[in-house]
């Protein structure tokens, strides 16, 4: 049915580079998918897949940092598939399709990268979201084993998968990349320094050889607290977060 526009607020990403179309009631993308457009080691002429795009945002963090790199989105939700193709123009192609069931001319292709934000909680447990699209993003329907899988499929030999996910998650994460993928890095972000992490950035190469790495983690915030307004963000993710800046993975 799609969502009316006195339903919609349009919000700005990296300092305003990026402005997206999102529901007021849903799922909202926050700083999650900005980080994970970072983390994004792409060059212009490469072709990147994201699973599960949702409006966009991630995709377009990614083209605004890298101009011509050649985008495509799949997103499950209808509603917000279409909110994805209005702000994202001519920039990518959004296919409204569920990645267990891609469609023929998705399954043809091969990517350079993947990158993925899958739902943090898992099936059953917990208590179900009020709106159905902000549960639909949140709690997962299809395995996380299953999104590595489809990832795994479509990358060319030697691409990259990059996903940003809970770090309580991040065994399991890590159990399924191992049949098809090597030169995995996990980067923990934490929200404050002496806590810990929250989330985690996870890069995997397609058939590599190489050894596992534990980077350091990117602290997000200042001090202890957030004691007034404003965000407190340290100086390096600012720079992720404002700026555009990379998310290395030395």
């Amino acid at each position: 049915m799609g969502f009316a526009e006195a339903d919609l607020t349009r919000d700005a990403f990296l300092g305003g580079r990026v402005m997206a179309w999102q529901p007021i009631s849903g799922y909202r993308a926050a700083t999650d998918p900005v980080l994970l457009a970072a983390a994004v080691d792409s060059q212009a002429g490469q072709s990147v897949l994201e699973l599960g795009c949702g409006v966009g945002v991630a995709s377009l963090c990614l083209a605004a940092r890298v101009p011509g790199v050649v985008m495509t989105g799949v997103e499950r939700q209808a509603d917000y598939a279409d909110l994805a193709r209005r702000n994202a123009g001519s920039t990518m192609q959004v296919v409204t399709a569920d990645l267990a069931d891609l469609p023929a001319t998705l399954r043809q292709q091969s990517y350079d990268h993947v990158i993925a934000n899958p739902p943090y909680f898992p099936a059953g447990g917990g208590t179900p979201a009020r709106d159905a699209g902000r549960e639909g993003a949140l709690r997962e329907e299809t395995p996380l084993e299953q999104w590595i899988g489809t990832a795994a499929r479509r990358l060319k030999p030697r691409g990259w998968l990059t996903m940003i996910h809970d770090a309580r998650r991040a065994p399991q994460i890590l159990a399924a990349l191992l049949s098809d993928f090597g030169a995995i890095a996990l980067r923990p972000l934490t929200p404050r320094a002496g806590r810990a992490a929250t989330r985690v950035l996870i890069r995997a190469r397609k058939g590599a050889g190489t050894p596992f790495a534990l980077l350091d983690p990117l602290i997000l915030h200042d001090g202890h607290a957030h004691t007034g307004d404003g965000d407190d963000f340290t100086a390096r993710a600012r720079a992720v977060l404002r700026d555009g800046a990379a998310i290395g993975w030395t």
